[in-house]
């Protein structure tokens, strides 16, 4: 947020811009929106009219009076993570009837778009309700309402709920305002894609989402999240993009009652204080409710339902800077877990150093994906990484082991391997090839006995700071999926909670992490008759 008030001060200090600061049309979508009516909760029965607070007339003002020399608005898209009960609804309804009824657009098609038909009529049924309470929209404005559309006959405008589920093809629309609640529940870019490309024909179309943190990192919402940090960090430049984010600092306690108005811009408004503190109160003593208060009261990411990852400590031991080339002759180690032929394979290398007589870790990862997998439309992201140079397609409907092969090869020209660590399943005849080759082959079989040990000590590392990984954004996906299983004894394993959440590098990183562990003889940890060697 310091962030977004930072670039709307230089952006109000530039002179001979392309865009201009209009008060008035700043003014104007406040004004209408506090004509309309609460249609929930107290203030409802009340019959009060909406009173915007501070931060809603910060992003309303900057979003709407921003305009080019022509007149027409700058941000084409806007996007603002606030935690629940901050009335993101109540707005994003006043959002979709005043582009209906009061932007100057002519046969203006406003949508509020969801994957599910429940969660499009939310906006769109607050809004409805908005214009049958409100005589002054009905007549001054000539706004109607029927049960399925809201619509403005003089302007030949409309403002419907649209779903995937509910309406199938989403083809065919000329959107001039689309409006996304909770952008984190969409499971797939689909509704979003096609907002996106249905403005095409509007001088100023708004693609307008507000959402809170959810727990997909692979998701649409994930993306368009880290693409609003790097406009605010100014690493990358986007004047048409508009992004706000409520939530607490990095190193603040999220059960601190100091940190939770940090987080709710609507403190003591409509999110009350009491509530929150109750809701802590039973994180505090659940852990399957600790995630749920973190993304919703604080707008966290977080990783799973059950996690296993600190994500900011993982992304805190994060280097973009890291680059293996200043690893050229030393000591390696690969795993490779190979999956099936149909789905990703990760090879993961892990080096060593000591720093103050402190072994520190640093890992590199590369990913295999067949061609037909990563052109499924559930997995749009795959092709994304690809263009990246983090994942590998290869032809075909299958992965060929081949690039794989010919990975590990490159890696021992590169780098003194000391150990090459496979799972045998799938990986018998790559492993007898690259044996043939000299390199040292062994196995290293997945079992809770082999993977225990190393995934507590990986998770130790990273938040010890001793772990160290150049931000590949596939691993830190597949370490989002990973949810622990502990047994009895007190042994934990990887799994994932769903068929689609990969975690294929972190299995391949604990098998590198374990023969790393072997070799420096901690005492902890089992001998090699047990690997399978």
């Amino acid at each position: 947020m310091r962030l977004a008030c930072e670039r709307q001060r230089r952006d109000l200090a530039r002179k001979d811009w392309q865009y201009r600061f209009d008060v008035d049309a700043a003014e104007r979508v406040c004004q209408f929106i506090e004509l309309l009516p609460h249609v929930k909760g107290e203030k409802a029965s009340r019959r009060e009219l909406i009173a915007l607070e501070d931060w809603q007339c910060f992003f309303l003002t900057t979003v709407f009076g921003w305009l080019d020399r022509y007149g027409y608005r700058r941000y084409k898209t806007a996007y603002v993570e606030v935690p629940r009960k901050n009335a993101k609804s109540t707005i994003s309804s006043g959002v979709a009837l005043y582009m209906l009824a009061a932007d100057g657009e002519a046969g203006a098609e406003v949508y509020s778009a969801a994957t599910t038909k429940e969660q499009a009529r939310i906006v769109f049924g607050d809004a409805r309700q908005m214009v049958i309470r409100s005589p002054e929209l009905r007549q001054g404005a000539a706004v109607q309402a029927s049960m399925h559309a809201v619509f403005q006959s003089s302007s030949g405008s409309t403002f419907k709920a649209l779903s995937r589920d509910q309406d199938g093809n989403l083809d065919g629309l000329n959107v001039h305002c689309g409006i996304v609640d909770e952008l984190h529940a969409h499971k797939d870019r689909g509704v979003w894609d096609v907002l996106v490309t249905a403005t095409g024909a509007r001088r100023q179309p708004l693609l307008w989402a507000i959402t809170t943190a959810g727990f997909n990192r692979a998701g649409i919402c994930y993306e368009q999240r880290s693409y609003v940090t790097k406009i605010l960090d100014r690493v990358t430049e986007d004047d048409c993009y508009f992004g706000s984010i409520w939530t607490i600092d990095d190193d603040d306690d999220p059960f601190d009652p100091a940190s939770w108005a940090k987080a709710n811009p609507n403190w003591g408004v409509s999110v009350m204080p009491e509530s929150i503190e109750r809701n802590a109160r039973v994180a505090l003593q659940m852990a399957s409710a600790q995630n749920n208060f973190l993304t919703r009261h604080l707008n966290i990411w977080v990783n799973a339902d059950t996690s296993w990852m600190n994500m900011t400590a993982w992304e805190a031991v994060s280097d973009p800077d890291l680059e293996d080339s200043s690893f050229e002759g030393e000591p390696c180690i690969v795993a490779c877990d190979l999956a099936t032929r149909t789905d990703i394979a990760s090879v993961m290398r892990l080096f060593t150093r000591k720093i103050d007589g402190v072994t520190h870790y640093y890992a590199f990862g590369r990913h295999y994906l067949p061609e037909g997998a990563a052109e499924d439309g559930r997995s749009s992201h795959y092709a994304g990484w690809a263009k990246e140079g983090r994942m590998v397609l290869t032809p075909g409907q299958v992965t060929d082991f081949s690039y794989i092969e010919d990975e590990i090869k490159d890696t021992a020209r590169r780098f003194r391997v000391t150990d090459a660590a496979f799972d045998p399943w799938q990986a018998a005849q790559i492993m007898q090839r690259l044996q043939a080759d000299g390199l040292p082959v062994l196995e290293y079989r997945q079992t809770v006995q082999n993977m225990s040990a190393p995934m507590k000590e990986l998770e130790a590392l990273v938040l010890s700071g001793r772990f160290h990984h150049d931000g590949d954004p596939v691993l830190t996906w597949m370490v989002s999926n990973v949810v622990c299983h502990t047994d009895a004894k007190g042994n934990v394993y990887p799994r994932k909670e769903q068929l689609q959440n990969k975690i294929d590098g972190v299995v391949a990183l604990i098998m590198a992490l374990g023969r790393a562990l072997v070799r420096e003889d901690t005492g902890d940890y089992v001998d090699e008759m047990v690997l399978g060697i």
